[in-house]
C-alpha cells in the first residue's frame, strides 16, 4: 500500500525554490543562442548571396561569349546542358529541382524534423546553387533569387541546429528569417525581405519572431550594402503618373500582368487533364529528353528574338527602364515563352528576375496608349506581372519600388499588384509556390514523417 501521507500527484509535491542559476542562466543562455543563430546565420547568408550573385553574372558572361562566336551555338549547347542538368538532378539530387522557395514553404509547414533536415540540408542548397549557375552557363531563362532564399533558410537552420535549437517554433523562426534574409541580400531590398517572409513564406507569421526576422534581414542587407555600397539594382529610375489618360496605365498593366501571370502558373503547374496533362506525363516518363527538347525550344526562341531571351534579362530590363530599349515589342512574348520552357525543363533556378524582365516588356506594347510614360509602364508592369505569378501583391510592390527607388509610384504600384493578383486568381485559383510546396509535402511527408 502506498503511504497515505505521500502527495497523490506530481502537482502536490512541495515546490523547491529555484536557485538564481537555474532561474536565470539557462533561459538567458537559450535566448542568446537563438539570437546568435539568427545574427551569424544572416551574416553568412549575406556573404553567400553576394558570392552567388557574382558567380551568376560570370556564368552568364561566359554564355554570351559563345554568342559572339556564333549565334547558332545555343542550338547545340542549350539542349545538351538542359539534358545534362535534368539527368544529374533526377538521378542524384531530386530535392534540388525547382526554385527552392516551395521547399522552404514545405519545411515551414511540415511537422517532421527528418523532412526539414532533408529539404534544408546544406549540400542540397549548395547543389541547387551550383546547378543554377549551370543553367545560366547554358542560357537558361532563370533567376538566382529562389535558390538564394533556399540557401539562406538552410544556412540559418543548420547553424541553429548546431547550437541545439530544435523547438518547433524556434525552427520555424530560423527558416523564416533565413528565407527573408536571402531575398534581402539577393536584391539589396531589406523591406522586401520582411514583406516576403510575412506574405509568401508564412501565412501564420509568429509575432514573437518579428524582431529577430527584422534583425536577420537588416544584417543580410547590411553585408551587401557594406561591400557593394549604396546602389539600386536597376539604377535610379524616375516614374510618375500624369493626369488624365495617363492613369490608364494602371488597369492596362494590371490586366496584362494578371492575365499573363495566371497563364504562366497554369502552364507550369503539373496537370492531369488535356494536353497539359499529356505533357506532364511525357515529362515524368522521359525527363532528360523532355528537358533537352525544352533547351532546343529556348535556343529557337533565342534565334527569333535576336538572342535576348537568355538569362535573367537584366540588360534588357534596364534598357527598358532607362527609355532606350534594345528589344522590340515581340520581346514580351519570346521572354514569356522562354521562362515557361526553362521552368518546364525541371532544372534548378528561380523566376523572380525573369518575371521582372517580362513585366518591363509591357512598356513598348502600352506605348500605344495616349500620354503614357514608358518608364512608368515598365515599373508598373514589373510589379503587376510578378504579383500575377506569385499572388503576393505586397511583396511584388515593395521589391519593384526598392529596386528602382520610385516612391512616387507607391499607390499606383499597389493598385496594379492587387488587381493583377486578383485577375491571376480567376485564371488559376491556386498560388504557384504553395501549390508546389503541397506537391513536395505530398511526395515526401508520408515517407519521412515519424
Amino acid at each position: 500500500m502506498s503511504d497515505p501521507t505521500a502527495p497523490s500527484s506530481a502537482s502536490e509535491q512541495p515546490s523547491q525554490p529555484l536557485s538564481p542559476t537555474r532561474r536565470f542562466k539557462r533561459p538567458r543562455w537559450r535566448q542568446w543562442r537563438q539570437r546568435f543563430a539568427f545574427w551569424v546565420g544572416a551574416l553568412l547568408t549575406g556573404l553567400v548571396a553576394l558570392a552567388f550573385a557574382w558567380l551568376a553574372d560570370e556564368a552568364f558572361v561566359l554564355f554570351k561569349r559563345t554568342l559572339d562566336v556564333s549565334r547558332w551555338l545555343p542550338v547545340l549547347i542549350t539542349p545538351l546542358g538542359f539534358g545534362l542538368l535534368a539527368w544529374v538532378t533526377n538521378r542524384w539530387f531530386g530535392n534540388a529541382r525547382g526554385s527552392g522557395i516551395p521547399q522552404v514553404i514545405a519545411a515551414l509547414e511540415s511537422p517532421s524534423r527528418r523532412f526539414r533536415a532533408q529539404v534544408l540540408a546544406l549540400p542540397v542548397a549548395a547543389v541547387r546553387m551550383f546547378f543554377t549557375l549551370g543553367a545560366l552557363l547554358v542560357g537558361g531563362s532563370v533567376g538566382r533569387e529562389g535558390p538564394t532564399v533556399h540557401v539562406g533558410a538552410a544556412v540559418i537552420y543548420a547553424f541553429g541546429r548546431q547550437l541545439g535549437l530544435h523547438g518547433r517554433n524556434t525552427t520555424a523562426g530560423l527558416i523564416l528569417a533565413g528565407g527573408a534574409a536571402g531575398i534581402a541580400a539577393a536584391f539589396n531590398t531589406p523591406l522586401a525581405g520582411i514583406v516576403f517572409a510575412i506574405e509568401e513564406l508564412s501565412r501564420t507569421f509568429e509575432q514573437r519572431f518579428s524582431g529577430l526576422v527584422l534583425t536577420a534581414v537588416l544584417i543580410g542587407g547590411a553585408v551587401t550594402l557594406g561591400l557593394m555600397g549604396h546602389y539600386a539594382y536597376f539604377g535610379d529610375i524616375s516614374g510618375g503618373l500624369p493626369t488624365g489618360w495617363g492613369w490608364s496605365e494602371i488597369p492596362a498593366c494590371a490586366l496584362l500582368g494578371g492575365g499573363l501571370g495566371g497563364l504562366y502558373v497554369k502552364l507550369v503547374l503539373p496537370s492531369q487533364k488535356g494536353w497539359l496533362g499529356r505533357m506532364a506525363q511525357l515529362r515524368g516518363r522521359f525527363p532528360v529528353r523532355f528537358a533537352a527538347t525544352c533547351g532546343l525550344l529556348l535556343a529557337i526562341l533565342g534565334l527569333i528574338s535576336g538572342n535576348h531571351v537568355y538569362g535573367t534579362g537584366y540588360e534588357e530590363t534596364r534598357a527598358l527602364l532607362e527609355g532606350h530599349p534594345m528589344t522590340d515589342s515581340g520581346f514580351l512574348l519570346w521572354k514569356f515563352l522562354a521562362n515557361v520552357v526553362s521552368y518546364l525543363a525541371g532544372i534548378p533556378g528561380g523566376l523572380f528576375s525573369p518575371s521582372l524582365s517580362i513585366g518591363a516588356a509591357f512598356a513598348p506594347l502600352l506605348s500605344l496608349l495616349p500620354d503614357v510614360n514608358p518608364q512608368t509602364c515598365a515599373l508598373l508592369g514589373m510589379g503587376g506581372y510578378l504579383a500575377g505569378v506569385t499572388r503576393s501583391p505586397l511583396t511584388a510592390s515593395v521589391i519593384v519600388l526598392e529596386l528602382s527607388h520610385s516612391p512616387d509610384l507607391v499607390i499606383p504600384m499597389l493598385a496594379v499588384a492587387v488587381l493583377a493578383s486578383a485577375i491571376s486568381g480567376w485564371i488559376m485559383p491556386v498560388s504557384l509556390y504553395h501549390a508546389l510546396a503541397k506537391q513536395v509535402l505530398d511526395k515526401v511527408v508520408p515517407i519521412t514523417t515519424r
